[in-house]
């Protein structure tokens, strides 16, 4: 297995930080490009209805002083697609939001939801922005997903980041089994959510997953070491999984 991995850095909660005493600082924007340099291969930020961590202004800025391709993440509404259609970000991840959870708890829906997605997936594809669908590793939610039209599944880990022992194993076979779904679909395939330097390498191996979006541990391990080093030492742990030398 030698195909490349791509590393999606989710900088959300560098502007979390920010955001919790005002100002400028630490800058999200800046972070990003960092990132960039350390060797992510694309930016994540999640525009929230509730504008809690990430702000309408950050996403212009990422998209416009960042080398990078930005996937926009955010709720399925008439809102944020109106934003998104304005921002033209390479990538749109539709995620469940609720005001109350500190963070996403779930994937999306979508066999559930088929209706009101469809428009819009539609609209955001006729602005040439690929639509990605954060969904749980179950079949159904992967076919309702390609029969929306769906460029891409994310593929939510949290689960088995979560477990240990034998639950994780089973976990992760969920991913194996979902992501080949995909692959079998035509539906290009990522994963994220809570990925940290134990779980990665066995997420990494799973030749049908082409992405991994990580932010929450990396920004919290740049506490330590830097958002460089984290960024590096996670590249790292993601080419052994991928068996890259």
């Amino acid at each position: 297995m030698t195909e490349f991995l791509r590393l999606g850095v989710n900088v959300d909660h560098v502007a979390t930080l920010r955001n919790v005493r005002g100002g400028i600082h630490p800058d999200p924007v800046e972070a990003a490009k960092l990132a960039v340099l350390a060797g992510a291969d694309g930016i994540t930020a999640h525009l929230r209805e509730d504008r809690r961590h990430i702000l309408d202004a950050d996403m212009e800025r990422i998209k416009d002083e960042v080398d990078a391709p930005l996937n926009f993440e955010m709720a399925a509404t008439d809102e944020m697609v109106a934003i998104a259609c304005d921002v033209m970000p390479h990538a749109c991840c539709l995620v469940p939001e609720k005001r109350q959870e500190l963070t996403t708890e779930g994937g999306l829906s979508v066999a559930g939801a088929h209706n009101s997605l469809g428009a819009h997936i539609q609209q955001l594809q006729d602005y040439g922005i690929r639509v990605s669908l954060f969904i749980d590793p179950v079949q159904r939610e992967i076919e309702a997903a390609r029969s929306l039209g769906a460029d891409i599944i994310e593929l939510h880990a949290g689960p088995y980041t979560e477990a240990s022992g034998a639950k994780r194993a089973e976990e992760l076979q969920r991913l194996v089994d979902g992501a080949r779904l995909a692959e079998q679909l035509g539906l290009e395939c990522h994963a994220g959510h809570g990925l940290n330097y134990e779980t990665v390498s066995d997420v990494a191996a799973i030749a049908s997953i082409v992405e991994l979006n990580i932010g929450h541990f990396l920004v919290g391990e740049a506490i330590f070491v830097g958002l460089e080093q984290s960024i590096k030492k996670m590249r790292q742990l993601m080419d052994v999984g991928r068996g890259i030398n």
